[in-house]
């Protein structure tokens, strides 16, 4: 329901020689259709606070997305971090019960399990530094509920230490079977060091492909400027760089470049968050927002984990 009384509007009849109507009667559908997505949960406008921004966009739903479930994750990790004291006592609800879900997932599929030890490791640093230090800062809440949270997330941590991954049972083709050059190909797409070296444990072929040296180099000049990676040089005993080992180093100083399948979009002619419908993308062309401006690809722009939290810093 659009809002506009059409209680008299009739739809036109469409003939073979009326191409002006049926060309109304097509504009009358988009525009339809167009204001259902534009109330939709998946785009939201008008808030000013973190705190409500996170708990009007629908991230509940974008957690049982693969392509954007590790964005989610790690805008929670930056929440833990330093944002934490900021949500509202209803954002911290939700900040819960979304990672309650992200939890009970991966206890489930077993999927990405290292992302989520990351991010309740800082969560329970965060939250011992806030309760030991009662009084001084602002926390939002009884001070039983926030321990009650700290338990909570150390039993979280006891159950994924104790994840056991099931064998899968394939009798068909497995990675074993590919050959040299396809693995190495896989090895290459891969922009995180901690995944090459956990594929490397599978088999001893991938764990000789996994230490080559111009994988890590590659990842490194990924990730890093040259003249970053020239001020911490690590030489191996046989006097060539030690790639593998510089990655790490230099992921102490520097940030590295973050890659989701899917981010929030931020549109600058209408100033809001949303997620891409990738459907409607590929079936209509569309993103799923409708823009009013006249080029609308120009204003939409990729918002980064950090990039939303700073958009709330005043």
């Amino acid at each position: 329901n659009s809002g506009v009384e059409s209680q008299d509007t009739q739809i036109p009849v469409i003939t073979d020689s009326s191409v002006e109507w049926q060309n109304i009667f097509l504009n009358f559908i988009f525009v339809s259709f167009h204001l259902k997505c534009f109330y939709s949960s998946s785009q939201r406008h008008g808030y000013c606070t973190l705190g409500e921004a996170f708990n009007r966009l629908d991230f509940s739903s974008a957690i049982q997305d693969i392509r954007r479930f590790n964005y989610v994750v790690k805008l929670l990790q930056l929440i833990a971090k330093s944002q934490l004291t900021s949500l509202s006592g209803a954002a911290q609800k939700n900040y819960f019960n979304i990672l309650d879900k992200i939890v009970r997932k991966v206890m489930e599929d077993q999927y990405n399990p290292r992302l989520i030890k990351d991010l309740l490791q800082d969560l329970s640093s965060t939250l011992c530094i806030l309760i030991r230090g009662v009084g001084k800062s602002v926390l939002v809440g009884n001070i039983n509920i926030w321990i009650c949270r700290l338990e909570t997330i150390l039993l979280w941590q006891q159950q994924l230490k104790n994840l056991q991954m099931n064998k899968q049972v394939n009798n068909g083709l497995t990675l074993s079977d590919l050959p040299l050059h396809m693995l190495n190909n896989i090895l290459y797409r891969f922009s995180d060091g901690w995944d090459i070296i956990t594929l490397g444990q599978v088999t001893p072929t991938l764990y000789m492909l996994s230490e080559d040296r111009q994988l890590w180099k590659k990842l490194c000049q990924y990730h890093f400027a040259e003249k970053q990676f020239c001020r911490h040089l690590i030489p191996s005993e046989k006097g060539h760089i030690d790639w593998k080992l510089m990655y790490f180093a230099l992921q102490k100083y520097y940030p590295i470049k973050e890659q989701y399948g899917d981010t929030l979009h931020f549109c600058r002619h209408c100033s809001i968050l949303f997620w891409k419908d990738y459907h409607l993308a590929l079936l209509l062309k569309d993103t799923g927002h409708p823009c009013t401006a006249s080029d609308p690809d120009t204003c939409l722009m990729p918002v980064s984990p950090q990039h939303f939290i700073d958009l709330f810093k005043f």
